[in-house]
């Protein structure tokens, strides 16, 4: 399938089942704890994505492309963020996106997001777009698998959808990879270019001709993130750490792991929406 006939289909974006209870509950409050909904809406990538989709549209018409969630939420009243969350179609069964394993997905990208911001933190970058970037990545991948998924559930008796060779084995058999997907529907929520871009570029920030900042930033929260997934040991991060990206940015694996903002030995369940 070609990527602008995949694009064209419908996505049906599963988000977290506990986390649209949660908020549920919290915005059926009198006066909701509007910190509580930002956290629990900026740790869901298609509650984010939705949510940043309807903040950018003709409807608020607003001066600039809103960047975070937490911009996003201050657009929208409680009454429309009510409509938007108990609507929202839930990945409840493994056959939600056939060959993907949601709760993995869930925590990886929202582990993502919060590397690439405090990445971005260190090297002068904007925190919010990296930390948008870093929770819609893989949405991409959701859409492939969802699409496509008998050649999609073939590459993964190869390697993993995490696994970090998933973008060139794409690219290799469909023309494209998951990075491209995400991007087209970044630009087609109107989301800001540097978000756009950074999504577009992340498997390869030099393929733009000039070095993408916020792709590498977004490139590197990935490795470090899959790599966990995956289960590396330190001997094979030193392998595979991407020092042709990290290099440019001033950033080697000591000081990319220093920065790493996250409690591995922390029990998913206890620690995903913190």
């Amino acid at each position: 399938m070609e990527l602008n006939a995949l694009l064209a289909l419908p996505a049906v974006l599963p988000s977290l089942p506990r986390v649209v209870a949660l908020l549920i509950a919290e915005l059926a409050r009198d006066e909701p704890n509007l910190r509580r909904v930002n956290q629990l809406v900026g740790s869901d990538p298609a509650l984010a994505a939705r949510v940043l989709e309807c903040a950018n549209g003709a409807e608020f018409e607003a001066q600039q492309c809103i960047a975070g969630v937490p911009e996003a939420l201050a657009l929208l009243g409680t009454l429309q963020l009510r409509e938007l969350v108990g609507s929202a179609p839930l990945g409840t069964t493994s056959r939600s996106v056939p060959g993907m394993n949601l709760q993995h997905f869930w925590r990886y990208s929202l582990n993502t997001a919060k590397l690439a911001r405090a990445l971005a933190g260190s090297v002068h970058q904007n925190q919010v777009a990296a930390y948008t970037a870093g929770l819609l990545h893989g949405l991409g991948e959701l859409v492939i698998h969802l699409a496509d998924p008998e050649r999609a559930q073939s590459l993964n008796t190869l390697v993993s959808p995490l696994d970090m060779r998933r973008s060139k084995l794409e690219q290799r058999v469909f023309g494209y990879c998951y990075c491209h997907v995400s991007a087209a529907l970044a630009q087609r929520w109107q989301l800001p270019q540097v978000v756009v871009d950074a999504l577009n570029y992340q498997h390869s920030p030099f393929d733009n001709n000039a070095y993408e900042p916020l792709a590498g930033v977004l490139h590197l929260a990935a490795w470090r993130a899959r790599a966990r997934e995956v289960g590396l040991d330190d001997r094979e991060m030193a392998v595979t750490f991407p020092d042709q990206v990290g290099l440019p940015l001033g950033l080697d694996i000591d000081m990319v792991l220093q920065q790493d903002p996250i409690d591995w030995t922390v029990r998913p369940e206890a620690g995903a929406f913190v």
